[in-house]
């Protein structure tokens, strides 16, 4: 029987989540009521950022309070070294059943890091081929093509017209009831419903609305891409300083208006889709009377260009519609309920605040802060590419400083909220940018690029459904997608 005076905790997480795509955060397009009930009933950080703007290096963040070059997870493939704690082995130390579903981007894939259960349905990596999803839909006779085609190299050189002419933006081949995002809602539901007092914590992590933008029917036909408004800090094409640090997945210079909008069409389909899941969850919490005694903390590991300086996904600059995410927290009992928190708050914030609200120590390694007592903090740190770039942003200002220095910018975010002018060589302001310098130094040897800590034997939960990576279960995995691929493709 678990403590019935400590709260429960459901943490909803989305992939690649643009902050201001959320009516809560002032977007009249994209339909997300019942994330903005959980604003109306919580407090939303209006500046929340990732530390690190690829999927596993922020997760790990968020799992452990640790900034990347502590936790050593700079890359994909990464695991959590032996050791470091994590809110959830923390809580379960403590009592509390811990269980997470969906994406979790894991090495190994059922690696332990505090969850007592994992049912899992991966995109990236050998995970799409150990987990429980593809388990399903093979058992189910269902292929997955269009997420194929955009995760997989081998399927992506041989990908017809249209996936390159949509930029992935393209209806999913399978039905609502067979998407990711209903399955991983599925599971979150089916422990909700075991819930009936304190002390359980549901991580419902959803793969979308991450590329392919690949909605459902009837997802897929909900946003018309032609009444959209274009999202701020839209340009007619790209900057000459981000064709220079990369040229982008879908090259930035072939992108069109046309393009953005498709792909913002369907991106926000996967929301809504998102959206009405998150809504079935709070209302069986409240039809359960758990509602009250749960904090529900809403947020993702990292955003989305689209079309912020006619860019797409992810991998340039560290501009805001990348390192801004969005981070709603409904406190037990409603605390604060509709307030805005104004406060430079990091990822990393989230792990102290959820043993805080556990009633369990913060380890003293993790320096983040407290959500619920209004932290503040002068500057706020992230980086990229381990060494390659980083960023320092204070509320007016921001700094990102490249190793390679030809790249670095600065940005009054005053008078330039959209990061247009670089005035990184202005005289102006080199005192105030050699403060943010020195803060940096005194963060981090930004000079010293960190080794990636990967262990595919490192200990996995002890579950029936947590297959070895030497189980012999890939290969049988992979050759049956490879099939269907063969099928879909053939001419």
């Amino acid at each position: 029987m678990h403590d019935t005076n400590r709260p429960n905790i459901l943490i909803i997480q989305a992939d690649q989540h643009r902050a201001d795509c959320i009516g809560a955060y002032g977007n009249t397009d994209v339909q997300t009521p019942h994330i903005d009930a959980l604003a109306a009933d919580g407090v939303r950080y209006a500046n929340s950022f990732c530390p690190y703007p690829v999927c596993t290096p922020s997760r790990y963040s968020f799992l452990s309070g640790l900034y990347v070059r502590q936790h050593l997870g700079g890359s994909n493939h990464c695991t959590l070294p032996a050791g470091l704690s994590t809110f959830p082995q923390i809580l379960r130390t403590a009592g509390y059943h811990t269980k997470a579903v969906g994406k979790m981007h894991l090495t190994p894939t059922y690696a332990d890091v505090g969850f007592d259960e994992l049912i899992l349905a991966e995109q990236n990596g050998v995970g799409r081929y150990d987990d429980d999803y593809h388990r399903w839909l093979r058992q189910q006779g269902q292929g997955y093509y269009v997420d194929l085609l955009d995760q997989e190299s081998e399927y992506r050189t041989d990908a017809p017209a249209e996936y390159w002419q949509h930029v992935g933006a393209l209806e999913s081949d399978l039905d609502e009831e067979h998407h990711s995002t209903t399955w991983i809602a599925e599971q979150a539901m089916d422990e909700l419903q075991t819930w009936q007092d304190g002390g359980h914590l549901l991580m419902a992590s959803f793969i979308k609305p991450h590329h392919p933008f690949d909605p459902p029917a009837p997802w897929s036909q909900m946003y018309d891409p032609q009444a959209l408004e274009l999202l701020p800090g839209y340009t007619a094409e790209p900057l000459p300083q981000d064709l220079t640090y990369s040229r982008g997945y879908f090259p930035y210079d072939e992108m069109t208006e046309t393009k953005i909008r498709r792909a913002m069409a369907y991106y926000y389909a996967t929301i809504s889709q998102i959206d009405h899941h998150v809504g079935r969850m709070t209302s069986l919490l409240k039809a359960e009377g758990l509602y009250d005694n749960t904090l529900i903390l809403y947020n993702s590991d990292h955003g989305d260009y689209m079309g912020y300086h006619h860019l797409l996904l992810k991998g340039n600059h560290m501009y805001e519609p990348l390192i801004r995410v969005p981070l709603v927290v409904k406190y037990p009992g409603q605390l604060q309920a509709g307030s805005v928190s104004d406060a430079l708050v990091n990822t990393i914030d989230c792990a102290p605040t959820l043993l805080t609200q556990a009633g369990c120590d913060v380890p003293a390694v993790m320096p983040g802060l407290d959500l619920a007592v209004s932290p503040q903090r002068a500057l706020l740190f992230a980086e990229s590419g381990r060494g390659r770039a980083y960023m320092v942003r204070s509320q007016t200002h921001k700094l990102l400083f490249c190793s390679d220095d030809t790249n670095s910018q600065y940005f009054d975010l005053t008078s330039d909220p959209y990061e247009q002018q670089n005035l990184y060589r202005d005289p102006d302001h080199q005192g105030d940018i050699a403060s943010m310098k020195i803060a940096l130094a005194s963060w981090a040897l930004f000079d010293a690029p960190y080794p990636v800590h990967a262990d595919e034997a490192a200990p996995i939960i002890s579950a029936a459904n947590a297959q070895p990576s030497n189980a012999g279960h890939r290969e049988e995995i992979y050759a049956y997608f490879a099939a269907k691929m063969k099928e879909k493709l053939a001419p």
